[in-house]
């Protein structure tokens, strides 16, 4: 059976899936390395090609790969991602997994969002946002049937959006961005030191207490607003919002539909706003996808 192996790359852990051209999962793998030691998680991805390799019986059609950072113009390696995973900028996996595969390389955001588009939330959907909610704010974009990558790979980092102009800055220089709003990389300051956790704002919200709910509330909607802008910018038909505090379900997205059609532009019936489907797995089934494209 023809199968491609998609590898998402994360900072501590590889998935890998080797999934059909239909888009059926044979096998998914998730296995942790020690960001430590260099290149362990080179090692780790050239493990599991191979252990997938030997479980199939035959050599994939495709193998396509994700990871932080931004992807080359020649989408063959990452070009740049400062201060992790040391040996990952420049190196070209086709040559470190042995393979007379081109492996294509995509930002692991992008992936995720092909991955929902492919076989997730977004299934045959042509102009979506993807944001993902965790320690920061992630974010991609496809507009008519394509992927945003723009000049230097870096389009559809949504998260450095500025939604408060006189807010701290965020890795990125960006005064008051989304991510500073909304990911757990500020919980504490948010919060006045109270919360360690988003989940734990979150569950003090629900218990009622009051100025958790403010907390929230404000997070939740400067997420509406940065949405509602996406919508004016890139006319999306469906909003798809992953990561781990997707996973607060109704105390995230019945207050986000709620501000969200309160500052949207209305010219139809508004933008789906909607959970992840595939979770973790996500960046992997869109790396295998994005390698399987050229052969469709």
């Amino acid at each position: 059976m023809d199968y491609a192996i998609g590898i998402d790359l994360g900072g501590s852990s590889v998935k890998a899936v080797a999934v059909t051209p239909a888009g059926k999962a044979l096998v998914r793998y998730n296995e942790r390395f020690n960001p430590e030691q260099r290149m362990h998680f080179a090692e780790m991805v050239h493990g599991l090609t191979a252990r997938i390799e030997r479980e199939q019986g035959i050599p994939p059609q495709a193998i396509g790969l994700s990871a932080p950072g931004l992807a080359a113009r020649d989408a063959r390696r990452i070009a740049f991602m400062p201060g992790r995973l040391e040996g990952l900028v420049g190196l070209n996996w086709s040559q470190y997994l042995e393979t007379p595969l081109a492996v294509p390389v995509l930002n692991d955001a992008h992936a995720a969002l092909l991955g929902e588009v492919w076989q997730g939330a977004a299934r045959g959907s042509a102009n979506v946002i993807m944001l993902t909610l965790g320690t920061g704010v992630g974010g991609a974009a496809m507009v008519d049937g394509h992927l945003l990558r723009g000049h230097h790979g870096k389009a559809g980092h949504l998260g450095h959006s500025t939604v408060d102009m006189n807010g701290p800055p965020d890795i990125c220089h960006m005064p008051g961005a989304l991510e500073v709003a909304m990911g757990n990389c500020t919980i504490r300051d948010r919060s006045g030191g109270r919360f360690g956790t988003t989940h734990d704002l979150i569950a003090a919200h629900l218990r009622g207490d009051a100025e958790a709910t403010r907390v929230w509330l404000k997070s939740v909607q400067a997420l509406a607003c940065a949405i509602g802008s996406f919508t004016n910018i890139l006319d999306p038909e469906i909003a798809v919002i992953g990561g781990g505090i997707a996973r607060a379900g109704a105390a995230l997205f019945e207050p986000l539909e709620r501000f969200v059609r309160a500052v949207e532009w209305k010219t139809g019936d508004g933008i789906k706003i909607v959970p992840a489907q595939l979770g973790e797995f996500a960046g992997a089934f869109g790396a295998a996808w994005n390698a399987l494209l050229p052969a469709q």
